[in-house]
């Protein structure tokens, strides 16, 4: 069957299209139009994935949306008649995009998708799915399990903010669930948008913050405490019930009442580019504490409602690496997988493959390692659409022909210190570069956190950066007997590789623990010891793993930095016009694209004559 998955219309819209169950081509909206997060009808990703296939929409056997509308829109009106007056506002502003638009979806589905091909309008069979039953098809079938528990943990759906379920071959059957307004996902929200980041896009920040805070300090169990006593009650099957006082996301177009909040911790919103003071760090930690303990309370729960050995998970949450290594450390299952597009873009995947196996009921059989590819769907680019580019701009380029020489050139570029932009092969689909759209460096160099941070990505200092590590030497570098090919899993940098600290090292504020020389593999190695681990293998990645062995070959080291082909503010470049206009903004210093190799000193007189400065929204 093919089938074609579409999320859209609140962030991240996406296109997915599986045949025969197996997702062949998907990417996110934002790839494409350059607007990060971009929550437009995906009109190109559709496009892309209809390209790849060499499909027509008439082609197709279904086309689904992730989620139910009229529902979202059952719990809007419900919302807001429990509140009113309060919220009248916010009333007036959505309600008339749903009148105009959302309530009309179908309608403007089809009127989409005319807009991206001609079809027949009376063969196309349009069908609609649960939100959360999309999450949890996106993470159980392509999972490499007959059967598991599925835990999914959002934002919101319609109703739904978390749910259990237990996926058997090709059905899956919900076990508990837990409802709006209470979530652990807009609880975990409102303290990112409280610490000066975007909703829907900073959590990642806050996690990444959380190890700076000092768990020995008062101050954080202070907050600790006041979180737990006067905005979140927490049960013992992980479920919370969120105290409204403290929130407006029901009522007003901000997530929180900052008055409130202001008297409960001491101090008020920090604004996006003000100083971050241990304060805030300590109040990351506390809140990143509380999740992890209401992740693990949950995932306990789905153990003990599906009695499997297998867990698979997905939702906006399941992107919290760190709460995910807390599952795994408890050895409640002997397998886990998380899907690597988890939030809203994986949605469209999900509504494709529940149609497939539930509405369809087509049977199913589980493959190894597992059914993402990768997650290696997004678009290639020949040697010659490379070419054309460099041509166009009139760039000084090396072509190879042979793959096995680049990549021995590369490494020593890498072990000089430099930055590289390494472009291969297809895109990935959800929020990781995963070694097709990266910048890779040199773990061992004391300067590449900073520079990588402040020159390369204009972002904020603090932010840690993941290793790359060949599969078969993980064990050597990080604590851990497990893959962790799409980095959803820490893991601790094996005592060997650490460095002696300073005996006040623990009470360090969070500059000096920033820049404090921990590790032999310094820029990868977080102020906890800690890592974002990506273990890579040849079967799934063999241009990445070409480069990591010839690194090796060069230094002894297995691991390199890999963080995301792009600029604050910018999405994952997707074409080869994006990423030379990307690595001519940026500070790197060498990029390859395909068998071409690029020097930055050797094209930086076209900085001056060409627009290299697009400016991106910081996020």
């Amino acid at each position: 069957m093919r089938i074609l998955g579409i999320s859209a219309y609140y962030h991240d819209s996406a296109a997915c299209i599986c045949i025969d169950g197996k997702p062949v081509a998907a990417a996110q909206e934002e790839r494409f139009t350059r607007k990060k997060h971009d929550p437009g009808f995906p009109f190109r990703a559709i496009q892309y994935c209809l390209d790849y296939t060499g499909l027509c929409l008439d082609d197709l056997d279904a086309v689904v949306y992730y989620e139910k509308p009229f529902l979202k829109f059952e719990r809007l009106l419900e919302t807001y008649y429990h509140v009113a007056p309060r919220g009248f506002v916010s009333f007036a502003k959505s309600i008339p995009v749903w009148t105009r638009e959302k309530l009309f979806l179908k309608d403007n589905l089809r009127k989409s998708l005319a807009q991206v091909m001609p079809y027949d309008k009376r063969k196309l069979k349009l069908l609609f799915t649960d939100h959360h039953l999309s999450h949890a098809a996106s993470a159980f079938y392509p999972s490499p399990y007959d059967e598991a528990a599925i835990l999914t943990l959002d934002g919101v759906g319609e109703w739904t903010t978390a749910a259990i379920a237990k996926g058997n071959k090709n059905g899956i059957s919900l076990l508990k669930e837990m409802h709006y307004p209470d979530s652990v996902g807009l609880l975990y929200s409102a303290f990112t948008w409280f610490l000066g980041f975007m909703v829907n896009s900073g959590e990642y920040k806050l996690m990444g913050l959380a190890p700076y805070g000092n768990a020995n300090d008062p101050q954080t169990k202070a907050f600790s405490d006041s979180i737990r006593n006067n905005i979140v009650r927490i049960f013992p099957d992980g479920s919370v019930s969120l105290n409204q006082r403290f929130f407006s996301y029901s009522t007003r177009l901000r997530m929180i009442r900052e008055k409130q909040w202001h008297k409960l911790f001491g101090f008020g919103r920090r604004k996006a580019e003000d100083k971050i003071e241990q304060h805030h760090c300590n109040l990351a930690l506390a809140i990143q504490q509380i999740t992890e303990e209401i992740v693990l309370l949950m995932a306990r729960e789905a153990q003990r409602l599906s009695q499997s050995d297998n867990l698979v998970m997905a939702g906006g949450v399941a992107l919290n690496c760190v709460a995910n290594s807390k599952i795994r450390e408890a050895g409640l299952f002997k397998n886990i997988f998380v899907q690597p597009a988890s939030g809203d873009a994986g949605g469209a995947l999900g509504a494709a493959l529940a149609a497939e196996y539930i509405y369809f009921g087509n049977s199913r059989s589980a493959v190894l390692p597992d059914g993402m590819e990768g997650a290696f769907l997004g678009p290639d680019f020949t040697d010659l659409q490379v070419e054309s580019v460099l041509k166009k701009y009139g760039a000084v380029y090396k072509q190879y022909s042979d793959f096995d020489t680049l990549t021995s050139d590369t490494a020593a570029f890498i072990e000089q210190g430099k930055v590289v932009g390494w472009f291969q092969g297809r895109m990935e689909f959800g929020p990781r570069a995963l070694g097709n759209r990266s910048f890779v460096a040199d773990p061992r160099n004391i300067e590449m956190q900073k520079q990588l941070n402040l020159k390369v990505k204009f972002r904020e200092g603090f932010r840690p950066f993941a290793p790359a590590v060949l599969a078969e030497d993980c064990e050597d570098y990080f604590d851990i007997s497990t893959g962790s090919p799409y980095m959803l899993m820490v893991a601790q940098v094996k005592p060997a590789w650490l460095l002696p600290l300073p005996g006040d090292y623990e009470t360090l504020g969070y500059m000096e623990k920033l820049y404090t020389r921990r590790s032999v593999l310094q820029a990868i190695t977080h102020c906890d010891f800690s890592a974002r681990l990506q273990t890579v293998h040849a079967e799934t990645n063999p241009e990445f793993h070409t480069l990591i062995s010839a690194f090796k070959k060069r230094t002894g080291c297995s691991v390199l930095v890999n963080t995301s082909f792009n600029v604050r503010g910018e999405p994952i470049v997707c074409t080869p016009d994006d990423a030379f206009r990307c690595f001519m903004r940026s500070s790197t210093d060498v990029l390859v694209m395909n068998k071409y190799l690029i020097m930055k000193e050797e094209v930086a007189h076209l900085k001056k004559m060409l627009n290299f400065d697009q400016e991106f929204k910081a996020d």
